[in-house]
């Protein structure tokens, strides 16, 4: 299968994308981790009801996200079209450990349109994020 199939991304790529994308955030390079993001990213978190739109705004979300966590790749799934992948992960943060479930989407160019997380339990989301999500 090679990598790129007219407008279509192989599932490897998209593979790579997501280990990218969580390797860079795990280590805060912030850089390497906005460049496997689209400008026009949407991430939603179900449970807190909250939607950021744009690469910036989710940038500076995670780059403000409290504590010290780290994530392991449990898994990933991508489609043979070459839009969608999902992701099972563990993240730790001091002795607690939680594994979360990520569906992303993709551009042609491989990078990453839309992310939705889902965490174990529903939560309200910490105080002083409001300036960079909307809540639905």
């Amino acid at each position: 299968m090679t990598e790129t199939t007219g407008r279509t991304i192989g599932t490897r790529a998209l593979r790579a994308a997501v280990e990218a994308y969580w390797a860079t955030a795990d280590i805060r390079d912030w850089d390497a981790f906005a460049a496997t993001l689209a400008d026009d990213v949407v991430y939603e978190l179900p449970q807190t009801r909250e939607r950021i739109h744009g690469k910036e705004r989710y940038l500076r979300f995670n780059q403000e996200y409290p504590g010290d966590w780290h994530v392991r790749i449990e898994r990933i799934v991508a489609d043979a079209e070459g839009r969608q992948a999902a992701a099972r992960t563990e993240f730790t943060v001091g002795p607690e450990e939680m594994h979360a479930i990520h569906f992303f989407t993709f551009d042609d160019r491989g990078l990453i349109t839309g992310v939705t997380d889902f965490w174990p339990e529903s939560y309200e989301p910490p105080a002083g994020r409001e300036h960079l999500v909307e809540r639905y």
